[in-house]
């Protein structure tokens, strides 16, 4: 019965793959940024959301945890097992001193023979764990506990992702900018040239002024060629950040990062919301649950395990007229002492735990300071922003006037020159200032915890 039995779980089978499994196998990646498109920041971050490796790494993370916690409950569910042996083997008598009671029988050895049989054995074993003092249930909750803290890293990285985006995303519209700059120089330089050009010829400015335009006109070309090599340069740092393996053949949306409702609320009121939101309290919270738990369950170690097992055998020469047996027992096992392995467990963990509080106490102390950084140097760039845009405007008033100084011969080639690089100066002034602004918005949304 037991071996038509064995016989029957074969033909039927392995199970199939489990859900967790199959959940882990990775999913389809929505494809990059077409060629040619204009990619606004809400696309930068869906698509770094779905295909950035760090994050889908993260992904992995968590659904290795939730594996460790059912590996960790699979002792609390019943264990069955099964067997099935063939062995050909001689049947010559082996005396051994105790083998028999004294007074009976012979110690005699009979003569060995060569003759051989075969001997077939079949079984189906299931065994139950009753208590351990919470042994078991101790590493069930602390795997529980590191799934939250794994979940709550996830979320750690997903704001460090959104933030990386948020810097390469503006880096990258600044790059563009500047390349509008430089641009703009060019086009200003080839005017000024076909007026200089004209003059010379008739005769109203002399040759060094030429020469002098000919070169700024050929320092303008320079320009143009390193501000787009740099704006290709941010779209390939853009296309790392959002997780894309592409070319650099699109342009960014002329977008500015918003005021933040929060970047002029108090302090402290910014701090203690930091402190609720960061999803890294929750990881380090989940991790010394689970280290309470790992000592809970080392603890337990010092006591008896009870436990109930069942067996059922069948055996015999002939595979048509197999013995069976059957048995049952509880069994009570006490390991109580294993050379200090529960001790040393047990201070590990509380040496562990330790750590953690050492650790979240620092990180409070670290999200007091990187709010208050974020929120000074959002303050600080707003500022600059004001000042840059009204250098701008000094700057191109400058130019204006040197143009017509320079058109009517009262100014030189000198002033004309120095007014073009005053207003190419302000300008990329400006340009910084809009991408530093943008950046310390998106430090202080991480640093309150927001994507």
């Amino acid at each position: 019965m037991i071996a038509r039995l064995l016989v029957t779980l074969c033909l039927l089978g392995l199970p199939a793959l489990p859900a967790a499994a199959q959940s882990a196998a990775p999913a389809e990646s929505p494809a990059p940024p077409q060629a040619g498109r204009t990619i606004t920041l809400a696309q930068a971050l869906a698509t770094a959301r779905e295909r950035q490796p760090s994050l889908r790494q993260a992904r992995a993370a968590t659904l290795g945890a939730k594996a460790r916690v059912d590996a960790a409950a699979a002792p609390l569910y019943p264990q069955f097992g099964a067997s099935a042996n063939y062995l050909l083997t001689t049947s010559n008598y082996v005396p051994r001193p105790g083998a028999l009671p004294r007074g009976t029988g012979s110690m005699t050895t009979p003569e060995p023979d060569s003759d051989v049989f075969s001997y077939w054995s079949f079984g189906l074993t299931a065994s139950q764990l009753v208590y351990d003092f919470g042994r078991t249930h101790g590493k069930k909750h602390a795997a529980e506990a590191l799934v939250d803290a794994q979940r709550s890293g996830e979320r750690e990285t997903l704001l460090q992702v959104v933030e990386n985006v948020r810097v390469a995303y503006f880096e990258t519209r600044a790059a563009k900018d500047l390349v509008g700059v430089a641009h703009e120089t060019l086009a200003n330089q080839e005017r000024h040239l076909s007026q200089t050009e004209a003059f010379v010829r008739a005769g109203t400015r002399a040759e060094i002024d030429l020469a002098q335009v000919r070169t700024d006109r050929a320092n303008a070309r320079v320009s143009v060629i390193n501000a787009e090599n740099g704006y290709a340069s941010a779209k390939a740092r853009l296309n790392q950040a959002m997780g894309v393996e592409g070319g650099t053949d699109f342009d960014v949306a002329d977008e500015s990062m918003p005021a933040l409702p929060d970047e002029d609320g108090a302090l402290a009121v910014l701090v203690q919301r930091a402190l609720t939101t960061r999803p890294e309290f929750s990881e380090l919270q989940h991790q010394m649950r689970s280290q309470e738990s790992t000592l809970g369950s080392a603890t337990g170690g010092y006591w008896p395990a009870l436990g109930i097992t069942a067996a059922a055998t069948e055996g015999g020469v002939d595979l048509t007229d197999l013995v069976w047996n059957w048995n049952a027992g509880v069994g009570l096992t006490w390991r109580f002492y294993e050379g200090g392995a529960s001790s040393a467990e047990a201070d590990q963990a509380r040496a562990a735990l330790a750590g953690l509080r050492a650790q979240l106490d620092a990180l409070r102390q670290q999200v007091r300071v990187e709010v208050e950084q974020a929120q000074l140097a959002v303050r600080a760039a707003r500022a600059v922003v004001g000042a840059a845009d009204e250098a701008v405007q000094n700057a191109r008033e400058r130019m204006r006037l040197a143009e017509g100084r320079y058109q009517t011969g009262v100014g030189s080639g000198l002033e004309l020159a120095d007014a073009q690089l005053a207003q190419s100066s302000a300008q990329a002034q400006g340009v910084q200032a809009e991408y530093d602004l943008a950046s310390a918005r998106s430090r202080l949304l991480r640093a309150l915890g927001k994507d």
